[in-house]
């Protein structure tokens, strides 16, 4: 069983995944991340990266990736459950 949180949307592409564009493309207002080790690809809402919770991930990935992220996109060094556990947070702000 599944849950849903309102402010990120899993995104249907794994990092061993090839898709056209359109299924590439992210909404006005979001951006996309890869976490975990399976490298999961969310969308989330750019209201996050001004939140202390997000910015303390940007900086582990800044300290991890530098500016070279594996996947093209933004990459964040976490357990996917710790991510989601963050973004539940910032949800309820």
């Amino acid at each position: 069983m599944g849950f849903r949180l309102p402010g990120i949307k899993p995104s249907s592409i794994s990092s061993g995944q090839q898709s056209s564009c359109k299924v590439m493309e992210v909404p006005r207002g979001y951006l996309a991340v890869y976490v975990g080790e399976k490298t999961k690809r969310f969308l989330i809402p750019v209201s996050f990266l001004n939140e202390s919770l997000f910015q303390e991930l940007l900086n582990q990935a800044e300290e991890e990736f530098g500016y070279c992220h594996p996947m093209g996109g933004l990459t964040i060094p976490c357990k996917e459950d710790m991510f989601l556990d963050i973004a539940s947070r910032l949800n309820r702000l």
